[in-house]
């Protein structure tokens, strides 16, 4: 009997059939064909035993990632064809009697050894400590930061901003709408000469390094991750900031006795976890003059139900990330008596800033994959794909959230048009 004979007949006999009716085609290492549905749909291909083997033990999306990841599962063709259809079994149950059924039909068809546990692809993140420690909060962040500057160069180009983009209309330039998101933020932190701005996650330091130049301030810069800290500041010098750029190898948490007049925090309150929000936003407090301005950008949830913790994301993108929705994080501003002035929503840029980024990955892939090997590059594909077409869903998005220190003027105008508006003289003038 055929690889795809055998794993029809299973299919057809578990979890009431549902399986049964694929939205792909799958071709299986001994060259069978398991049809789907629909004429022309999408090809997944099985290489190798091992995708079988590592579905056996994970038959869930920790499963298909991990045989994405290692090679032993690809796609003939387009790998967005096949991820359009990544809830098509969302609820989806086995019972007891299912999983023995799987794997007495997956011993049969690839051999005993399919039934012992499979090697786990080296990238896969496995921390250690308590979750949100400091020293588990570093070792994720590096899991995913400390891969290669190199790297990060060629996927993000010359902005190395790593957070979604702000585009006029979609046929700005990346570099372009780079530099417009990072000209929103300070606008609307009111930046202005002399001011000491903090930067709470800073990576490479662009945010800092445009404020700087651009709007006079003198900016501190904290990052878990040392070859990030090591490029910032090698920026700062090449540009001749670096009487006016620190950037801190250190956790927010470890900040004591600075006082800052403006915070930002771009794509980093997603590491902070649900139970530290409060903390968070408290230490914000601490560190933020009376009258301050803090600017969050961040991923939310859009749905109320926390997804499980045992995602490809969590295991090979972003180890501890928690994504919540931005209602969590403004109670977490009222708890500590932080006033929120404005909330803008960004979903539609960032599948546009993804999709740039794949661009350049694909453009540069032989370098990425020397740089970084294959397994990264795969799972980084399948990453921003996959979160390109969850914006676009609706299902995640993203915002700006700023807030100031009520116990003082915050000097904000009247008219939120004339705050997305105010541009220095400095700026206009290019100095």
């Amino acid at each position: 009997m055929s690889v795809a004979a055998a794993a029809r007949r299973v299919l057809a006999g578990i979890a009431g059939g549902r399986l049964a009716r694929l939205p792909v085609t799958v071709r299986f290492w001994d060259g069978s064909t398991l049809e789907a549905q629909t004429p022309g749909a999408p090809v997944v291909i099985a290489a190798q035993p091992e995708a079988v083997r590592q579905l056996l033990h994970s038959p869930d999306q920790l499963g298909l990632a991990r045989a994405w990841v290692d090679g032993s599962l690809s796609v003939d063709g387009d790998l967005e064809d096949v991820l359009v259809h990544r809830t098509e079994f969302d609820g989806v149950t086995l019972s007891p009697v299912d999983r023995l059924r799987i794997a007495a039909t997956a011993a049969r068809i690839a051999g005993p050894r399919v039934l012992a546990p499979p090697p786990i692809p080296a990238i896969e993140a496995s921390l250690n400590g308590g979750r949100h420690s400091l020293l588990r909060d570093r070792a994720a962040v590096r899991h995913h930061y400390d891969v290669s500057n190199d790297f990060y160069r060629l996927l993000l180009g010359p902005s190395m901003v790593y957070s979604c983009a702000y585009f006029a209309d979609g046929d700005d330039t990346l570099e372009a709408a780079q530099e417009r998101k990072l000209d929103l933020i300070c606008r609307k932190l009111g930046l202005a000469p002399g001011d000491r701005l903090l930067d709470i996650g800073c990576g490479w330091g662009s945010l800092l390094l445009h404020a700087a130049t651009h709007y006079g301030v003198h900016g501190v810069g904290v990052t878990l991750s040392e070859p990030q800290a090591q490029l910032a500041q090698a920026r700062a010098r090449e540009q001749r900031l670096e009487d006016r750029v620190e950037v801190r190898v250190a956790d927010y948490r470890e900040l004591t006795g600075r006082s800052f007049d403006k915070i930002a925090s771009v794509g980093m309150y997603e590491h902070v976890g649900l139970s530290e929000l409060d903390g968070y936003a408290r230490t914000v407090r601490e560190m933020l003059r009376p009258g301050g301005l803090f600017l969050n950008h961040g991923i939310a949830r859009l749905a109320s139900v926390q997804p499980t913790s045992d995602t490809f994301i969590s295991r090979y993108v972003f180890p501890d990330g928690e994504l919540h929705p931005v209602s969590d994080l403004m109670l977490a501003m009222q708890h500590a008596e932080l006033e929120i002035r404005d909330v803008e929503s960004l979903r539609e840029h960032y599948p546009i800033t993804l999709r740039r980024w794949l661009d350049n990955l694909s453009a540069h892939h032989d370098q990425a994959v020397a740089m970084v090997g294959d397994q990264r590059d795969r799972a980084w594909q399948l990453y921003m794909l996959g979160s390109a077409q969850a914006f676009e869903a609706g299902e995640i998005t993203v915002y700006q959230v700023l807030v100031t220190r009520p116990d003082g003027p915050h000097g904000l105008p009247l008219d939120r048009a004339e705050l997305l508006a105010r541009i220095p003289d400095m700026l206009e003038s290019g100095a």
